[in-house]
């Protein structure tokens, strides 16, 4: 579990700021989840991303390429062969260059909920 902990505080550590600015529902050494203000029809806050500790690797959840799958268009193959799913990124290791490509996706997804009107500016 060590080696995901480092993996898991790297990964804490992009997600973060978002949860400050929305509302981290969990934040603890495990799991950080991040809902937005804005609630769906179904009355439940729409979800921005969480970042998970799992058995074998860390996962880290980004709901904005959900709603915006054009989002990856510039994603560079290696950050791709990640995914697991339409939103969800596996990491086994830290990877620097990974987590760099990984923090701009976060902020332009932030930036796509801003342009919805699912985020504060």
């Amino acid at each position: 579990m060590s080696d995901l902990s480092a993996v898991y505080a790297d990964l804490h550590a992009l997600m973060a700021p978002y949860a400050a600015r929305l509302d981290a529902k969990r934040d603890d050494e495990t799991e950080l989840y991040v809902d937005t203000h804005h609630i769906q029809k179904n009355k439940k806050p729409l979800f921005f991303g969480a970042v998970q500790i799992k058995k074998a690797y860390v996962s880290y959840h980004l709901m904005p390429l959900y709603w915006q799958p054009a989002l990856l268009d510039a994603v560079s193959p290696e950050l791709k062969a990640r995914m697991q799913g339409k939103s969800c990124f596996n990491f086994k290791q830290s990877d620097a260059a990974l987590f760099k490509e990984l923090a701009r996706l976060t902020q332009k997804g932030y930036e796509s909920y801003v342009a919805q009107g699912f985020a504060p500016a």
